[in-house]
């Protein structure tokens, strides 16, 4: 089996990329010194969390980074261009956990959904980077958050949320099997929300909703067993159908100490393939054309089970996960943040970040260390995003009680590449589950994943050596808007 896997890998790099792909040496200058001071700080209620948002508040191109603080408030950093931040004005906000951007109520403008340790806030942007609470019509409990995801479901104007939450902090029974309920809230006539538990929760640090081949809206919750502990499992939910998918549905049983969810076709089979960090083994599952996934097999280089430099042995522990092509060669490659939860003595100390460059046999090489970018702090949310709009992939990470990292990439000689932006009329402004095709790429559009925090930034597709390529969009209602062949090396805003 794995044989086989190993060959289904190299096959479908070869297919997607037409002779030898660019090979660059990758590079990143290290401007952590340029930002303004921020770490994500608390107790153990901030063991998770610690998410970063990335997008465009005032629509001049150049993509904001908001930043959970734990029990300090969230920042807001303005982009002034040429990777230069300033602070910007936000409500004070404590306790967040995560962030994500979102169009919440249709007018093409970007707002703010706060995760905390607390009650949850929705924050409405104003179009030039200003913000004021939004009032949902929710009476939030007082709990703990931890995961978000969004879709449109068809027909809606509004978008469907889904909440996940942590430890049920009123339960004097735990913290140990006492994982609370999560949330979806659905949109009603009315403009205001209804919220419904989603049971059973079993301690999500991340959530994804997407909607996969057939068209069929799903949610995948990644789930804490530290705390779940026993009979708690990773969960599929069918949106439309409104239950949990198992086995019979191709969806057996796995459980782990699931933080973080990427989701990208690393394969170019046509198929989205899923990478869950954990403690121990990242699991990264393959999936296929009825919907189903394995586990890929070992030697595809992403399992990063253990610090990958120093001498500590022990485990890592994996959160935010985000593939991303950070050479524009064509391949997508894969960053992992890492950090023990505190001082768990089990679990590596000195955990190393990871930066999996895809080679052209499908497997992945190490190359953070080299690159600068391997820092051990407590690392949790991170975002790869093209902030100076040079068309590579740039780097933020955010630290437990460590200073905030940022990264320009300085890759040189870099490939091609194209970014896509969507925008369509009423209510899903921004096209969240559109399908972009990109010569063999294809990337959905989504809100949700990583660990504690998003990004809403056109989608980057590296080219490699294309100059050319041919683009389509399918819409999540199943319209197609056909660009034809385009140049590359330009953002595109393609509207509906």
């Amino acid at each position: 089996m794995v044989f086989r896997l190993g060959a289904l890998l190299v096959l479908a790099a070869s297919a997607l990329h037409a002779g030898e792909p660019l090979r660059t040496g990758v590079a990143f200058d290290h401007l952590s010194n340029t930002l303004p001071h921020h770490s994500y700080v608390g107790g153990w209620e901030h063991f998770v969390g610690g998410g970063v948002a990335v997008f465009d508040c005032n629509s001049d191109d150049l993509p904001e980074i908001a930043i959970a603080g734990g029990t300090d408030k969230v920042q807001l950093f303005q982009n002034r261009g040429e990777m230069a931040f300033q602070p910007a004005p936000l409500p004070p906000i404590t306790g967040a956990t995560g962030l994500y951007p979102i169009d919440m109520d249709g007018d093409a403008i970007l707002d703010l959904f706060v995760l905390r340790v607390g009650q949850n806030i929705a924050l409405k942007g104003d179009g030039a980077c200003g913000f004021t609470t939004l009032d949902m019509g929710i009476d939030w409990p007082d709990g703990w958050s931890t995961a978000f995801s969004a879709i449109w479901m068809p027909g809606d104007d509004h978008p469907t949320l889904i909440v996940g939450n942590y430890v049920d902090r009123s339960n004097p029974d735990g913290p140990f099997e006492a994982c609370d309920d999560n949330v979806i809230l659905r949109p009603s006539d009315d403009g205001a929300w209804q919220a419904n538990a989603l049971t059973p929760g079993f301690c999500p640090l991340s959530a994804l909703a997407y909607f996969n081949a057939d068209g069929t809206p799903l949610l995948r919750l990644s789930n804490d067993r530290h705390y779940y502990v026993r009979d708690g499992y990773e969960q599929l939910y069918d949106l439309s159908a409104r239950r949990f998918l198992g086995a019979e549905d191709g969806f057996p049983k796995v459980s782990l100490w699931g933080m973080g969810i990427a989701q990208r076709d690393v394969t170019g089979d046509g198929h989205a393939d899923v990478m869950l960090t954990s403690m121990g083994d990242q699991l990264l599952q393959l999936g296929a054309a009825d919907g189903s996934f394995t586990a890929a097999p070992y030697e595809i280089g992403t399992y990063a089970q253990r610090p990958h430099v120093g001498d500590d042995g022990r485990p890592s522990t994996g959160w935010h996960a985000q593939f991303g092509d950070i050479d524009n060669d064509g391949l997508n490659d894969l960053f992992i943040a890492k950090g023990n939860v505190d001082q768990m003595p089990g679990m590596a100390m000195q955990d190393p970040n990871n930066l999996l460059r895809q080679t052209s046999d499908g497997s992945f090489e190490e190359i953070s260390a080299m690159v600068g970018v391997a820092t051990t702090d407590r690392s949790r949310g991170a975002a790869l995003a093209d902030l100076d709009n040079d068309g590579r992939l740039d780097l933020v990470v955010v630290n437990r009680r460590a200073p905030l990292e940022l990264y320009r990439n300085a890759t040189a000689p870099s490939g091609n590449w194209l970014k896509i932006d969507l925008r369509q009329p009423q209510g899903n402004r921004f096209g969240i589950g559109a399908q972009v095709k990109v010569g063999r790429q294809a990337q959905q559009r989504t809100i949700g994943g990583g660990h504690a925090g998003g990004q809403m930034v056109p989608l980057h597709f590296g080219l490699g050596q294309q100059a050319r390529v041919k683009v389509q969009v399918v819409w999540p209602d199943g319209f197609v808007t056909d660009l034809g062949i385009v140049d590359s090396n330009q953002t595109l805003t393609v509207n509906r």
